[in-house]
């Protein structure tokens, strides 16, 4: 994607890393994440108008701390360092950095020594989040230091001449109030950003590298779900090459109630999208007869919707491209050189090696909120717009254990009461996602007199903003209370209700 003004992060292995992009975007500047193992040649290609220096865990002077290549600071673009950033600045431009006496973590107070641009229009005095154990007791040769508090001596540190600048807190997080400000004086008032990164900016810049990229003649098919990720993905490829796009919609059984009709009503009825319903039900569950294991499912679902793609595009004709919903903390939690593998996304990790297609992901660099926006300028539906998330796998992580007919059909019940209760209650546009989960707990219960055994529901509903982070949703009593009676009475096989009040992290938001 060609972007006049970026930013790129280099990711120290932060807790905040995927926030600071987050306030970065806000602010109208694109930017990406590459992880600090990056050559200055990568990066140097990224062709970015300024860097920033994640926080990390470490200590610069661990033995497998992590480093940069020293060519990082020769690109000739204004650096920001933060946290952990600040100090591998610090130390590798000559300053000096020691294990702190007083650590501090929390809410800190700082006092301004000298303003400039980084810290122009802040408070002499402001709050800031501090989280280190080391800090900067000498800033290096050319640096000034711009703010202090009574344990950290170098709180933030500038040298205008190179444009190095160096904040010993984190602007990224709301409880560093003026946080957004100070990120912003160094977007606009060093990197001299204008801000024109908009959602219509990204549709006109992402049609027009799709129709680069696919060419005069090459034809595409997407796999389209009707979820917010693949319907907005679909519309753009759309937009850029017409009917040579080809929609593969595959109902391989794992959908949600009524989802099939739904899709095709929208995408084929609405949009006027050339579109293939395959049905294949009966060959996926009889793939996942037997399998158990959550990262083993999607990769049977995963190499098996690619068959089935491949079976479809033969019949369509040529096909060179593949379109994907890929998200970017689809990318970044798959596992990049600062993040373990939590989970294998169906868009990242499920793909076999020998697929016929190549790979295009117009929303990879894009966070939820930021596709929603898309969306909403695309002009779709609010019913899309508004979806939650749901799995590219479908309910097959949601049925924990081996997946079989009548689970999903109960499932598919569940689930659609959950939904249908959150809308009367004007809470579904409140909540990132909820969703009923088939956890194979098998318990006691009466109805009618009679004992049952039967089969507990979970419920699953957070509020986030990207995914990345997550907290479980504070029903209203009552409406936790309708959920549960509809679940126990109108489907029998059900007789327990369960609510997971977990956050993320440590727990996932889905449970496998």
């Amino acid at each position: 994607m060609a972007i006049a003004e970026k930013v790129v992060i280099v990711d120290f292995g932060g807790q905040y890393t995927q926030l600071i992009a987050r306030r970065v975007r806000e602010l109208k500047v694109y930017c990406e994440i590459l992880p600090y193992t990056a050559s200055a040649e990568k990066l140097k290609a990224a062709e970015p108008g300024g860097l920033i220096f994640s926080g990390g865990s470490a200590s610069v002077y661990d033995g497998d701390a992590p480093q940069c290549n020293p060519g990082f600071y020769d690109l000739g673009v204004p650096v920001l360092g933060i946290c952990y950033g600040m100090q591998l600045m610090a130390r590798d431009l000559g300053g000096e950095v020691v294990q702190a006496r007083n650590q501090e973590y929390g809410k800190t107070t700082l006092r301004v020594k000298k303003s400039n641009k980084l810290l122009s229009g802040v408070d002499k005095q402001f709050t800031a989040w501090m989280s280190h154990g080391d800090y900067v007791t000498r800033a290096p040769e050319g640096f000034e230091v711009l703010a202090e508090s009574d344990n950290t001596p170098v709180a933030a540190m500038a040298d205008d001449k190179r444009h190095f600048y160096g904040l010993q807190f984190h602007p990224e997080v709301i409880h560093t109030p003026q946080g957004k400000a100070i990120l912003g004086n160094f977007l606009f008032g060093v990197c001299n950003f204008s801000g024109n990164w908009t959602m219509e900016n990204f549709i006109e810049t992402t049609i027009a590298e799709i129709r680069r990229e696919v060419g005069d003649n090459n034809k595409v098919v997407c796999g389209l779900s009707g979820g917010i990720d693949s319907s907005v993905a679909a519309t753009l490829v759309h937009q850029a090459l017409g009917d040579r796009l080809t929609c593969i919609f595959v109902d391989h059984g794992l959908l949600r109630k009524g989802e099939r009709e739904q899709v095709l009503e929208t995408f084929e009825g609405r949009f006027h999208m050339n579109i293939v319903a395959v049905d294949a039900r009966d060959e996926f569950l009889e793939r996942l007869k037997g399998v158990t294991d959550p990262e083993e499912k999607r990769k049977v679902i995963g190499n098996h919707f690619i068959r089935v793609f491949e079976q479809e595009a033969e019949k369509v004709g040529q096909i060179d491209y593949l379109v994907q919903g890929t998200l970017y903390p689809d990318v970044i939690e798959s596992g990049t050189a600062t993040a373990s593998v939590i989970k294998s996304h169906h868009n990242v990790g499920g793909l076999p090696d020998d697929m016929k297609f190549s790979l295009i992901e117009p929303l990879k660099y894009l966070f939820k909120d930021e596709v929603r926006k898309v969306a909403a300028e695309l002009g779709l539906p609010e019913e899309i717009v508004w979806r939650h998330p749901f799995p590219g796998p479908g309910l097959a992580v949601r049925v924990l254990g081996e997946v079989t007919p009548e689970k999903l059909d109960l499932l598919k019940e569940a689930d659609a009461i959950v939904i249908e209760e959150l809308k009367n209650a004007g809470l579904y546009r409140e909540i990132w996602q909820a969703f009923a989960v088939l956890p194979g707990i098998m318990s006691v219960g009466v109805k009618g007199d009679r004992r049952v055994y039967g089969h507990t529901v979970a419920l699953r509903a957070v509020t986030s903003q990207d995914g990345m982070t997550a907290e479980w949703y504070p029903f209203p009593y009552e409406v936790l209370e309708r959920i549960s009676n509809r679940l126990v009475n109108d489907i029998p096989e059900v007789n327990r209700f369960v609510y997971d009040l977990t956050t993320k992290p440590p727990g996932t938001i889905e449970w496998e």
